[in-house]
């Protein structure tokens, strides 16, 4: 059986194929990020789920999407969990959440991007994945992302850029002392995660022209540093992947006007795309993954 899963900072999606590519469970875990969390962290949140801890003897193959494994070190420590857990498994593989947004999205060449708890881009030739720019996280880039318009909504209260019947809604839905804002960023675990709750507030409110404003500028500057940084842009679709990417898409069709580029697909769960592609492109025709 095939264990995929799709992972960020915030949670974890799980579904497990038997080799006819049928479901046999769907379920979730909280965020196994590695390079934002210790290794006894991922343990916990993977050993706690009673659908994986039920099926950890079954599962042949693992093939594991997600934030923070763009790079070797924490790549391999995420490996090793689940090397230590799925203790039958001949196969596990862990890459980084681009590829599944790519597999989500399209299998024709295209500009594919995700806006989520972080963001992301890349150019997709068909066969190979291009990336134009290392991502250097939360605190240098994430443009347009869920902990982007988190600090932007906290500094627009400080600076009291917000207008007042917005400020004091905001305050009813969270601590906003500066003792715990402080708290939660220097001192406590996964403040990328802790700045992307703030979002969820421009999200589940009656929208209006701030919140407009706010996402434009976001989708605007992701659009400059993430996307027309591919010559291909102009070209192929650009495709958006994540839960910003579903809650803006009327936002996004008008920003990406401006720039003459094409919008292609926009899909709020990355982990639907992969069964799609598993089904299709790995189990039927027996292709190997990117």
């Amino acid at each position: 059986m095939i264990l995929l899963a799709d992972g960020g900072s915030t949670k974890c999606d799980w579904i497990l194929l038997d080799d006819s590519g049928e479901i046999v469970f769907k379920t979730r875990t909280e965020g196994l990020n590695p390079a934002v969390f210790e290794k006894s962290l991922l343990e916990e949140r993977i050993n706690k789920n009673e659908e994986l801890y039920a099926y950890r003897d079954k599962v042949d193959i693992v093939n594991f999407y997600g934030a923070g494994c763009g790079t070797i070190k924490p790549t391999m420590v995420l490996k090793k969990v689940f090397e230590e857990f799925f203790t039958n498994a001949n196969e596990i593989v862990v890459k980084e959440d681009m590829v599944a947004a790519v597999y989500a999205a399209t299998t024709e060449p295209g500009i594919v991007c995700i806006l989520g708890t972080g963001s992301n881009s890349c150019y997709f030739d068909g066969d190979d994945i291009h990336m134009s720019v290392d991502s250097l996280g939360y605190i240098l880039m994430d443009e347009a992302s869920g902990n982007h318009f988190g600090k932007r909504l906290i500094r627009d209260y400080y600076y009291k850029r917000m207008p007042p019947e917005v400020a004091s809604e905001f305050e009813k839905q969270f601590d906003l002392s500066s003792d715990a804002i402080k708290e939660n960023l220097y001192k406590r675990e996964n403040p990328n995660t802790y700045l992307a709750s703030f979002a969820e507030f421009i999200f589940t409110s009656e929208r209006n022209g701030y919140f407009y404003k706010i996402i434009t500028e976001g989708i605007q500057e992701f659009i400059e540093t993430r996307v027309l940084c591919f010559p291909e842009a102009q070209n192929v679709p650009v495709h958006f992947i994540g839960s910003i990417a579903h809650f803006s898409e009327d936002i996004i069709r008008a920003a990406v006007w401006p720039y003459h580029l094409t919008v292609g697909n926009i899909v709020r769960r990355p982990i639907d795309g992969i069964i799609d592609y598993y089904r299709n492109e790995v189990i039927k025709k027996k292709t190997k993954v990117i």
